[in-house]
Formats: structure tokens, sequence, C-alpha cells
């Protein structure tokens, strides 16, 4: 199983490092403009929790990069391969489990996602942040990136042409992007909103990188929310993979 993990890994890898240096170039011009609109215009003016807007910031703005990333690494050329190149086809009769294709897919949606916050952390330190890099930081990160690329996953299996694709971006992600506590708490959302946010992936990774960040211990049960849609995803990706086959 292993081996078969790999050989899906490396395949990705393949592709990812023919474009590599264009991949990091284009993953720095969105953090680099919430930056200076948020570090050094709107947030120089502002301080939360007796700390910098900036150090607010960084954390959500790595749980929304992540997400985006991971999912994207994810679904969209697993959705062209399954729709449109056929080359999905390629798996189901190679002798790979449905688990290992899987898990490999999900992997290397990790593997982007870390590459595209690397980034974004030595791009928030040359603005000045001041953030704490340690253990539980990238095991939120990490569980962050696992669970949006496994949902990327499910959702490339489910939507039946590109229209769709962009539909769940726009009707799922954007709205997650905005207000799971990426650029505000949730805290000041009104009442019934504030409780459905409080259910999404998203609002607990960017509360637990947030804490982390601060070298304080994220909340076990933001812990166990992540990994619980990390388990579903994961869970619901082998089944359709399974599916597909027979």
């Amino acid at each position: 199983m292993l081996e078969d993990i790999r050989t899906v890994i490396w395949r990705d890898w393949l592709v990812l490092n023919r474009r590599l240096g264009r991949f990091i170039l284009s993953r720095m011009v969105s953090p680099i403009l919430y930056l200076v609109a948020f570090g050094w215009g709107l947030g120089s003016q502002i301080q939360i929790g007796g700390g910098s807007y900036l150090d607010f910031i960084v954390p959500g703005i790595l749980a929304l990069n992540s997400m985006i990333i991971s999912f994207n690494a994810v679904g969209t050329p697993l959705n062209m391969s399954r729709l449109y190149h056929k080359t999905l086809e390629e798996y189901q009769i190679a002798p790979i489990s449905a688990s290992s294709f899987v898990i490999g897919k999900i992997i290397s949606g990790i593997m982007r996602g870390i590459i595209s916050s690397l980034v974004i952390i030595i791009l928030a330190f040359a603005f000045g942040a001041t953030l704490t890099i340690n253990g539980w930081f990238w095991l939120v990160l990490l569980l962050n990136c696992a669970l949006f690329a496994a949902l990327g996953f499910v959702a490339a299996m489910l939507m039946n042409s590109h229209e769709e694709m962009a539909n769940f971006n726009t009707y799922i992600l954007t709205p997650m992007s905005f207000l799971c506590a990426t650029f505000f708490s949730t805290d000041r959302l009104p009442l019934i909103l504030h409780y459905l946010v409080e259910i999404l992936p998203l609002t607990h990774a960017s509360q637990a990188l947030r804490v982390a960040s601060q070298n304080g211990y994220p909340p076990w049960i933001s812990l166990g929310i992540l990994s619980g849609y990390l388990v579903v995803f994961l869970g619901l990706g082998v089944w359709q993979m399974r599916h597909i086959r027979n």
C-alpha cells in the first residue's frame, strides 16, 4: 500500500516540479496584497487583544490560503481528469487500491498547501509579523490542508462539469473564506450565524492557528473537529473511488 501511495504522490510531484517556480511566484500575489492592505494599511491602525492586527490576520490568511490551495490542487485536476481527459480511467485499471489512490492524492494536496503556506510565513516575517511556529502550529496546518484536499477529492467526484466545480467554490469555499474567523472574530457575528460558522472547519483552523502562533495550546475541540472532518471526507473519497470501479 505504501508503495502505491508513493507512486501516486511521485506522479503529482513530477507535474508540480516542472512548474515549481511559477507555482511559488503565483502563490505570493494574494498574500502580498492581503499583507499590504491589512498589515501596513488598515492593520497599522488596529490593535486586537493587545497585539497588532497583522499578527491576528496572518494565521487567518494561512488557514484561508491552505484551504484554497489544497482543495484546488486535488479537486480541479481530478475533476478535469474524470470528465474531460479521461485519465482517471488509467488509475481505475491500475493495480492500485482505492484507498492508496485517495491518500496519495490528499498527500499531494497537502504538499502544495504546505509549500504555499511556507511562502506566506516568510512574507509575514518580512512584513514584521511576530509569530511562533511550533509543532502545534504545523499540526493544525497539516490537518487543514488534509481535510480540504480530501474535500476537493469528494467534490471532484460529485461535480459533473467545470461549471459545477466553480459553483462549489462560490457557494461553499467563498463564504467560509470571509466568515470563518479569517479577518475578524466570529463573536462579532449575529448569534445564529455565529453558531453556524462555529461548526465549519475553517473557523477552527483559523482559531487554532491563531492560538498556536501565540505560544498557546490549540483547543482540543478544534483539533477533534478538524480530525473528524478529515476522517469523514477521506472515507467518502475512498467509497466514491470504490463505487466507480464497480
